[in-house]
């Protein structure tokens, strides 16, 4: 049997990103839990973290643990609660775009939460394939994420339509080579844009990139370039220009929920398709 004291530092250090900011949420020193890993290393036979420095990533080892560390702490926690007779609390692992309607959306989970005091729930916004990656590996429970149309494996999908916007001020009939605001590496939108420029024998640059929407927008809004994205993301000082570039194909939003699903999960995932649906058809109106 795994110590679970010895998987508990294990996720830490993996949800801190380090040693360090591990030691301080599990309240030890940083070579105290630098001694853990290597014990829980020494057990499994096979290394987990690769060090760089002070930065840590995952080895393959170390991916494959972290799914089954998860599970073995929550029933743990789950075994503590039968026996003792406290009442459970179901922690909901939400993952979601940046770009998805942040407020609205954020709204429609903490209406949700409010009215279950049995659950709480764990939000996390970001990139959809640092979501995917984190739903492979069990660590989210539902997700919604933008992928390739067709794909199977999801509650509910929905198109989405994808624009090229810019600054009216923006004359984007020299530019060459074309300024893209973008997303980091990993996102579809992005590598839609720069198949699409390169299909067409356009030369580009990234002009400007951040993984939150509200930095796009204001480089767009600044005439940094020209961004391609979903049209929920068109602000009221930005210009559609899809007859200037080359026509892309639309994408995919996925509302994906781990299986097998808790019903608090499978709950939460209804809401939010509702909220989906909704949003698509206020859109489209």
């Amino acid at each position: 049997m795994l110590d679970l004291d010895l998987l508990h530092s294990f996720v830490s250090v993996v949800d801190a990103g380090g040693f360090t900011a591990a030691g301080e949420r599990v309240h030890r020193s940083q070579s105290t839990v630098s001694q853990q890993i290597r014990k829980l290393e020494e057990s499994l036979d096979c290394a987990l973290f690769v060090r760089e420095g002070r930065q840590v990533s995952l080895t393959e080892d170390g991916e494959r643990l972290l799914g089954y560390a998860r599970r073995m702490l929550a029933l743990s926690t789950e075994v503590r609660e039968a026996v003792s007779g406290r009442k459970r609390v179901d922690v909901i692992r939400l993952g979601v775009p940046d770009d998805f309607a942040a407020d609205t959306l954020t709204a429609v989970v903490s209406a949700f939460a409010r009215s279950r005091p049995g659950v709480r729930l764990s939000v996390r916004c970001d990139l959809t394939s640092s979501l995917s990656r984190s739903l492979e590996r069990g660590d989210l429970d539902v997700a919604l994420i933008k992928r390739e149309p067709g794909a199977s494996g999801a509650v509910a999908t929905w198109q989405e339509n994808l624009h090229w916007i810019c600054s009216p001020a923006l004359d984007l009939s020299d530019a060459e080579p074309v300024p893209l605001v973008a997303f980091p590496q990993g996102c579809i939108y992005r590598n839609r844009a720069i198949h699409a420029l390169e299909a067409a024998g356009r030369h580009w640059r990234i002009a400007y990139e951040s993984p939150n929407l509200t930095g796009l927008q204001a480089a767009l809004t600044g005439g940094l370039g020209v961004a391609l994205l979903e049209r929920r993301c068109i602000g009221p000082g930005h210009r559609v220009v899809d007859a200037a570039l080359p026509a892309v194909p639309s994408t995919e939003l996925a509302l994906c929920v781990t299986d097998p699903a808790r019903e608090p999960a499978r709950q939460l995932a209804m809401t939010i398709r509702d909220f989906c649906e909704k949003e698509t058809s206020r859109l489209a109106a």
